[in-house]
C-alpha cells in the first residue's frame, strides 16, 4: 500500500473509506488471485463481518415482524363456507337458503357449498370454492350461463371475495356490498 501523497502507479485504484481516509489498493492483473470454487465465500482483507450485537438485535426484530404479520390475519379465516355465512346474512335481515335446487345448478356444485339470500329488490347467489383459483373458475361458469340481458353488466353484479364468489341480480349499492362482506364466514 502507498501513501496518499505519493501518486499510484497505473493499474491501481483509489478508494475512499469510512472517516474520509484514502486507500489505494494495487492489483497487478497477472497477480490476481485465483477465482474461489461455485459457491464458497471468498473473505480477503478489509471484508467487514456482522458484529454479534447486530446479529442479537435482528432476531427479536425478525421475531417480532413474523409476530405482528400472523396478528393481522388472526382474524379472518382463510375460506369462507355457506353455513356461516348464511347464519350471519339471516341476522342481518336477509331470507337465506342452502337448499341446492334453489341456489341454482353453479352454486349447489361449488366445494363448499352455496347460497341464496334475499331482500326487497334485489337476490344474492354466493358459490364458496375451495380457494381463489376455484373462485376465478366457478366466476367464469357464472359469467358463461349468465342470461343475454345480464353479460353487459356482469362486471356490475359479479364479484369475487377468496374463494366467494357473489352474484346479485341488481347491481348492489356499497352499503349492501359492505353489509354482506362482513357476514363472510369460515
Amino acid at each position: 500500500m502507498r501513501t496518499p501523497s505519493a501518486p499510484p502507479p497505473a493499474g491501481t485504484l483509489r478508494s475512499r473509506c469510512d472517516g474520509g481516509h484514502e486507500v489505494v489498493f494495487e492489483r497487478q492483473v497477472g497477480n490476481l488471485p485465483p477465482r474461489p470454487a461455485v459457491g464458497k465465500p471468498r473473505l480477503g482483507p478489509g471484508v467487514a463481518v456482522q458484529s454479534g450485537a447486530r446479529m442479537r438485535l435482528a432476531l427479536p426484530i425478525l421475531v417480532l415482524a413474523g409476530l405482528l404479520v400472523a396478528g393481522c390475519s388472526a382474524g379472518e379465516p382463510s375460506t369462507f363456507k355457506a353455513e356461516q355465512t348464511a347464519k350471519c346474512l339471516t341476522g342481518k335481515g336477509y331470507r337465506v337458503t342452502t337448499d341446492d335446487p334453489k341456489v341454482g345448478v353453479i352454486a349447489a356444485n361449488a366445494p363448499n357449498g352455496g347460497l341464496l339470500a334475499k331482500e326487497p329488490g334485489n337476490a344474492l347467489t354466493i358459490a364458496f370454492g375451495q380457494d381463489s383459483d376455484d373462485a376465478i373458475k366457478i366466476a367464469a361458469a357464472f359469467k358463461h350461463f349468465a342470461p343475454k340481458k345480464l353479460r353487459p353488466h356482469i362486471t356490475d353484479v359479479l364479484r369475487i371475495q377468496k374463494n366467494a364468489v357473489l352474484l346479485w341480480t341488481v347491481t348492489p349499492p356499497q352499503e349492501e356490498l359492505d353489509k354482506v362482506y362482513a357476514c363472510l364466514k369460515g
